[in-house]
Parts: structure tokens; C-alpha cells; sequence
């Protein structure tokens, strides 16, 4: 069968349909000052640092209203729908909390020891010296979960409405100004009908609206096509599933590993690696990472996972260990050149991952989502102590733009790039470019979309062990550890296209790492070269890769989806 790129079949939704005005009356409308969509790293620093700002602001304080700040988070708390690897550097952290003691941190340990591996199928290489991208001395490792609800806890503390179990589904956009978010319906069934609980979304409208959705920012990328912000390249992603176990013996390294299970090839395209970082005396965690530009349509980034735990290096890591959490996600990985050319528009900043601020070579990004979101707050006091009404906010772009943040991702604008050139001509490119901080090669190396890889029928499936709910595990028992607590009854909130090309289906099969997505027994045995596709929309945890590869993640029910406690 030719292979084919998921992009063809697009789904079935328009950036259109969640962008336009209020449409509560105005008495009925919930007014905040300023409205956050998102509680994570970027939209809980944002939250916080407006309250200190404006503790020394009481004019302005009572200009904004009873609720000065509120975020809107559609996980059952703060913290339940993040995760990542995190080896944080603590620059944000002491500027935000410069008078809280780091004992007092969410955070495990300081980063004293690094590795870096190569693996072959058997073996395990250390790479001396170590590639300098991967160094992590003066760290912290936490958990991102816990890292989110320790910052909404602190907003709280200072007076910001954490609304959680709230998913912001319209932008409110009149004139061409934001004036806020629209809120979910909650209590419908799954053909979208009203149930007995059914309740309304509201229109909440602010004086400024700061979109930190995180990687996959379903407002941010309808913004970004109704105000024309898409920067030079398309964003792209990458696919973090995590593991974290219980062990005998502690870890006293942050150990990063490059190669196998990954193959080489550039026809396969398959970059990445994984992690492994102490979590205290009796925990760690291990991830893999891979990008999702790949061609093979029954690679895996969880069964992936699961061939990893079995080689041997990593086997006597974990040996008589006990599996306690498990989550995915995706990472951006677009860089530099995937930013928007515009981090404002009147009565909106964008924050965080989904304006691509993360550095890929060093897997850095926690640090530059609080930095933006402390940008965004200056910004946002400034302008509206100026002018309540002022909806002018471009003052952040310029913030970002002489920051840490784009210096660091000017430097590694092209490193993700050359490695479609395969393993050991990408690494080599790429440290050439580490070395020179990205002048040589120079220039601008462009991306595609991921959707637009072409996909075949490989063979990496047929290379992954079967759980044995042990050393590894299958995909449905994976999402049960994630606190997955989605109503089975809940409409469909996924876009696919449900007749495609097997190589299509097939690649969302194979991604998914919750078995959202099923191609009927009959089709798979008759080989038929178009097939259906069913969709299990309660397994989601939102990971957000459907969106790489040629569907739309849209919201759910504000609620649903993972409860992640330490990922």
C-alpha cells in the first residue's frame, strides 16, 4: 500500500466556530479582572505575580472587581492534567518566591549526578564527555503535578479564584478584542443531549485574557488562525509517556539514554530518548520521548516504553519495583521558529508551551513558561494601571523578546531539525550547532507539520513485548493508573475523520497511548485498504498527539481526564 499523510483527511473542525462574541446577557456574565486559561506553570506564575503586583496597586485592585484574578482550569484540580519530565532550573522560582526557602519547594532533590547512555539492544555505552545539553547540575527534579497545585495553592493564598473542572471553550472575541472565555456546558450525553444535570457555560469576560493552555492549546490555535500569529514553521510535537515506580534501591543520578528501541534509520525518522531521574529515597521515574514526525505507522510510543523497561540496564533499575503512576503527553518541539510572530493581540497574551517555548535539546521548558507568565503579569498591571481599559499589551512581546526565553531558543533553533537526516548525521549536525550556539550550521533549516510525515505499515509493532503486569503493562491497565475518571456517557470531545486510509488508522491506533482509538476486528483481517475508525473517547488523558497527526483534540467535559498526583 502507498504510504499516505494523515493530513489529507482533515478533521471535521473550524478554528471559526470556537471564536465570537459574548452572548450571555450582559447582568448574567461572570466579570473577572483578569481571566487565565490554563493551570499550569505558565498561567499559575502569571496568576501569582499579579497579586504581588498588585499589593502595592489598590486603586487598581478595586478597578478590577471582586474577583481580580481568576484561572480557569478544566482538571478536577491544578496539577491533575501536567506532566513532564522536570529537571527544573530554578531561576523562575526564586524570582517569583524570592524569600521562600527551597526546603519549602515542591521538589525532590537537587541535581549533583548526570549520565548519558547510549544504548544498543543489549548494552549500555556512557557518552564521556557528556553531551553538554544533557548537563543538570544546580536542578531541581520534581513533579509538574505537584509543582501546579503548589502554585495554585500560593494564588489562592493571595486572593486568585482557581476555577477548577472548568474548560474554556470559546474565546470571546467582539471588534477584534478579547474580552474573555466562555465556559462549558456540563451534563450532556454523548449524542450531545441535555441530561437531567445539565448546566449552561457562562460567559466570563476580562479586561485582559492570558491563554496558558500548555502543549495543545485548543483557544491558542484558533487564536493564532483567526489573528494570523502562526510563526515561520507549523508546530510539531513530540510524545512523552511516563512511568513512575517504586524502588528498593535509590538512584543517586539524573540518567538520560539516546538509541535503541529507537531506530537509526532516517526512513524511520524515530527521535528521541528517554529519562530517568530519582524521585527521594524510594521512587524514580522513567520516560521515553519521541518525536512525532516518524513514518511507521505501528510505532508506539508506549509499547516503545514497555521494549525499553527489558534491557537490562534499565531492568535492574526497577528490579522488584512496583509500577504507581503512569501518564502521556505531548511536548512542543517545533522551537524558534515555530513561536508566533505575535505573543499579543488587543486584550490577549499567549504563555508557556502552546507559543512553543521550550528548548528541545536541553528538554527545558518549566522555567520559560514561568518566566512568560511573570512577563505577562508585569505587562497586564502596567497597561490597565495606565488605563483600565486599556486592551494594549504588546509591551510582552518585547519582554519575551529581550528575555532568557528567546536567547535560549534563538541558540537551538535548528538542532531538532537534522535529525530527519537520521541518528549519527543528525547528532553530528546538532553539535555542531551546540557547540557554536546555533551559527553553524546557520540559517534557518524549515520543518513540516507532523501530520504531513507520510505514513506506512512497518514493522516496529511487531517488535514489543506483551504485558506481563510486572516489568510492563498494557495500555487500557495504564490509564486506570492515571485517575482517569471520564464518564463513559460523555460526548466525543476527539475530531477524526472515521473512514481513512488503513496506513491513517492505523497510525492513531498505534500513537494512542490510552486505546482511544479501535479499527473493527473484520477490516484488520481482510485487509481492507480503507477502514473505519471507532473512537473510545472516555480512555482519553488528553496527551494532545491526535492533534500532530491529523485529528483535532478539542475540550472535554471540565473534569474529565487524568488526575495525575506526581507525574
Amino acid at each position: 500500500m502507498p504510504a499516505v499523510a494523515p493530513a489529507e483527511f482533515p478533521p471535521p473542525f473550524d478554528s471559526a466556530d470556537v471564536i465570537g462574541p459574548p452572548t450571555d446577557a450582559p447582568e448574567d456574565r461572570i466579570e473577572v479582572g483578569v481571566a487565565i486559561v490554563g493551570g499550569g506553570p505558565a498561567g499559575l506564575a502569571c496568576a501569582n505575580k499579579v497579586l504581588q503586583l498588585l499589593e502595592d496597586e489598590p486603586e487598581l485592585t478595586e478597578k478590577l472587581g471582586e474577583v481580580p484574578v481568576a484561572v480557569i482550569e478544566k482538571g478536577k484540580v491544578a496539577g491533575a492534567h501536567l506532566l513532564s519530565g522536570a529537571n527544573m532550573k530554578p531561576s523562575a522560582m526564586e524570582e517569583l518566591f524570592p524569600d521562600l526557602p527551597k526546603e519549602e519547594w515542591p521538589v525532590y532533590q537537587e541535581v549533583t549526578k548526570d549520565a548519558v547512555y547510549l544504548l544498543t539492544k543489549k548494552a549500555a555505552l556512557p557518552l564521556k564527555p557528556m553531551p553538554p545539553n544533557f548537563k543538570n547540575h544546580g536542578n531541581y527534579v520534581t513533579s509538574v503535578s505537584k509543582l501546579g497545585r503548589f502554585l495554585a495553592e500560593k494564588a489562592e493564598e493571595a486572593g486568585a479564584y482557581i476555577l477548577s473542572e472548568t474548560a474554556a471553550t470559546k474565546l470571546l472575541v467582539e471588534d477584534r478584542i478579547v474580552k474573555g472565555v466562555r465556559s462549558g456546558d456540563r451534563g450532556r450525553g454523548k449524542e450531545g443531549e441535555e441530561l437531567a444535570n445539565f448546566e449552561p457555560g457562562s460567559d466570563v469576560v476580562a479586561k485582559a485574557t492570558v491563554l496558558a493552555e500548555g502543549t495543545v492549546g485548543h483557544l491558542t490555535y484558533a487564536a493564532y488562525d483567526y489573528f494570523d500569529m502562526h510563526g515561520a514553521d507549523p508546530m510539531r510535537w513530540e510524545l512523552g509517556v511516563k512511568e513512575v515506580w517504586e524502588v528498593k534501591e535509590p538512584l543517586d543520578r539524573v540518567i538520560h539514554t539516546m538509541g535503541w528501541p529507537l531506530r537509526k534509520s532516517p526512513r524511520f525518522n524515530e527521535f528521541g530518548g528517554s529519562f530517568i531521574y530519582p524521585m527521594g529515597e524510594d521512587k524514580i521515574c522513567i520516560g521515553l520521548v519521541a518525536g512525532l514526525d516518524y513514518t511507521d505507522a505501528t510505532f508506539s510510543v508506549h509499547d516503545a516504553l514497555q521494549l525499553l523497561k527489558t534491557h537490562p540496564f534499565i531492568k535492574k533499575l526497577i528490579d522488584g519495583g512496583k509500577r504507581v503512576a503512569w501518564g502521556a503527553k505531548t511536548i512542543p518541539s517545533g522551537g524558534y521558529f515555530a513561536m508566533p510572530k505575535r505573543l499579543a493581540v488587543p486584550g490577549m497574551v499567549v504563555a508557556g508551551d502552546a507559543a512553543s517555548m521550550v528548548n528541545v535539546p536541553t528538554l527545558k521548558g518549566v522555567h520559560y513558561a514561568m518566566h512568560a507568565g511573570m512577563y505577562a503579569a508585569e505587562t497586564i498591571v502596567d497597561s490597565l494601571k495606565q488605563d483600565i481599559d486599556s486592551v494594549n499589551f504588546e509591551a510582552y512581546d518585547e519582554k519575551v523578546r529581550k528575555s532568557l526565553i528567546e536567547k535560549d531558543l534563538k541558540q537551538s533553533r535548528n538542532m531538532r531539525q537534522p535529525f530527519s537526516k537520521g541518528f549519527f548525521m543528525g547528532g553530528a549536525i546538532a553539535s555542531a550547532m551546540t557547540i557554536t550556539k546555533g551559527a553553524f550550521p546557520g540559517g534557518h533549516w524549515s520543518q513540516e507539520h507532523d501530520s504531513e510525515v507520510k505514513m506506512d505499515l512497518g514493522k516496529a509493532g511487531k517488535t514489543y513485548p506483551k504485558a506481563d503486569n510486572e516489568l510492563t503493562f498494557n495500555k487500557l491497565d495504564s490509564v486506570f493508573l492515571s485517575g482517569n475518571a471520564t464518564r463513559d456517557d460523555a460526548p466525543n470531545h476527539v475530531r477524526i475523520q472515521s473512514h481513512v486510509p488503513r496506513e491513517v488508522a492505523q497510525t492513531w491506533v498505534s500513537m494512542c497511548p490510552a486505546q482511544v482509538y479501535e479499527i473493527p476486528e473484520d477490516q484488520l483481517e481482510n485487509g481492507a485498504a480503507e477502514v473505519d475508525v471507532h473512537v473510545t473517547a472516555s480512555n482519553c488523558v488528553q496527551c494532545g498527539a491526535i492533534t500532530a497527526k491529523g485529528g483535532r483534540l478539542t475540550l472535554p467535559e471540565g473534569g474529565d481526564g487524568p488526575l495525575y498526583q506526581e507525574t
